[in-house]
């Protein structure tokens, strides 16, 4: 059995560790809130964006075209954006977005990995330590993403997606992210980002719904514009939920641990008080058994 300073020493190391995941708990509590409000307010303007890109493109018909809309031939070579965080402390938040990527890079495209075509962007500190140490083919450009997420370090990351798309560098992109649900849920997605796919907007009992459009300036201008836009705004939203599901996750976790931190006060405690009651009878006993022997005497 422990002795009573080691085990009041515990106690203390126990105690001190509640107090920080605590605050942990606080600070990430009011932090979700914060990217949560972010996520809840770009959502209706990203839907109501894709909306109008649907509708005028069914609208359209056939009658347009888009590099980031045409599909390639042949699935060459992949991209798969990988959405982590740069701190730990979370939970299964990180772990579950780099198995998914690996189960998808070793299963869905083992045969474009073994021959070197599949390429990770691992946007967050701990996606890029992780595909680092298992030698896959990363990209490094894009870190220290989340102490600040912003639409134009989105737009980055997104550009050199849509870029090597366009050039052919690759022909189909995957991102795998964390969808913000509620506090305690983190809903991982794997969605194709390109090429990216056009639904047309129907109506409640199945048919097309239709507008008549004028365009000014032209159809193909609008279009060049709004579909980049629509792409980065994707983006940009998927990575706001991360961001809001990463508080969510470490809130959760750091909820735990504290409740985990106080039960084993708890065993430390009645250990300590039942160590310290066995160590005070044992006096008494040692001082009756000396006080008869006296009297024995």
């Amino acid at each position: 059995m422990a002795s009573l300073k080691e085990v009041k020493e515990r106690i203390t190391s126990v105690n001190s560790t509640q107090q920080i995941t605590k605050a942990m708990k606080m600070v990430s509590a009011a932090k979700m809130r914060r990217a949560q409000d972010r996520v809840i307010g770009m959502r209706p303007y990203a839907n109501k964006l894709e909306a109008i890109l649907d509708n005028v493109t069914a609208a359209l018909g056939n009658d347009f075209s888009s590099p980031f809309v045409e599909a390639h031939d042949e699935v060459k070579s992949v991209l798969v954006i990988a959405v982590t965080s740069d701190r730990g402390l979370a939970g299964a938040f990180n772990s579950n977005i780099t198995k998914e990527a690996t189960r998808l890079i070793k299963e869905e495209y083992s045969s474009l990995d073994k021959a070197g075509r599949v390429e990770v962007l691992a946007i967050g500190s701990k996606g890029q330590d992780y595909f680092k140490r298992r030698d896959f083919e990363l990209n490094s450009d894009f870190v220290d993403f989340f102490h600040n997420v912003t639409f134009e370090e989105a737009r980055k990351s997104a550009e050199y997606a849509m870029d090597g798309y366009i050039s052919g560098k690759f022909d189909k992109v995957i991102m795998v992210y964390n969808e913000f649900k509620n506090v305690a849920t983190q809903i991982v997605r794997s969605k194709q980002f390109l090429p990216f796919s056009l639904d047309v907007v129907t109506e409640s009992d199945g048919s097309n719904q239709e507008a008549d459009y004028i365009f000014e300036p032209d159809k193909e201008e609008i279009l060049s514009e709004l579909i980049p836009k629509t792409l980065k705004i994707n983006f940009y939203t998927h990575l706001l939920d991360s961001n809001a599901a990463e508080h969510g996750a470490r809130m959760t976790a750091m909820d735990k641990a504290t409740e985990n931190a106080g039960e084993l006060l708890n065993a430390l405690k009645l250990d300590y008080n039942r160590s310290r009651q066995a160590a005070i009878t044992n006096e008494i006993l040692e001082i009756v058994g000396g006080a008869e022997a006296l009297a024995g005497k």
